[in-house]
């Protein structure tokens, strides 16, 4: 994967806050807010699922130290930590958004007029494939 920004640290042209043998942080380039921080594996997975349990494990506990981190530097009302999978990641290489979160601050989620099902079916379907 040598065309991923991702997996070319030189290319990455924002403040690195964190790096070890499996994760890098590093400030957003296009912050939601500022204290924007993206946690990523440095070995390249596009997904979730593909990532070893020991690597998300490790990424999962220093993403908790940037949280603690933002809330004591900002004293945000709340953050929020994001993830797009499959083609909605538009960078092609796993990465976590951790940011500060300020009532009125403009961020939001959207959704279509169209109606969802939410039932037991779907529950089910969901639980009886996890293992």
């Amino acid at each position: 994967m040598d065309k991923c920004v991702f997996c070319n640290k030189e290319e990455i042209i924002t403040g690195f806050i964190y790096e070890d043998e499996k994760v890098m942080a590093f400030m957003d380039m296009d912050p939601i807010n500022e204290g924007h921080v993206l946690i990523v594996t440095k070995e390249h997975y596009l997904d979730i699922d593909e990532i070893p349990d020991d690597i998300l494990a490790h990424l999962i506990i220093i993403l908790k130290k940037i949280v603690s981190v933002l809330k004591e530097i900002y004293n945000p009302d709340g953050y929020s930590i994001m993830q797009n999978g499959g083609k909605f990641n538009d960078i092609g290489h796993f990465h976590l958004h951790i940011f500060p979160r300020y009532e009125d601050d403009g961020f939001g989620w959207t959704y279509s007029d169209n109606c969802k099902d939410v039932n037991a079916e779907i529950a089910k379907k969901i639980r009886d494939r996890i293992s």
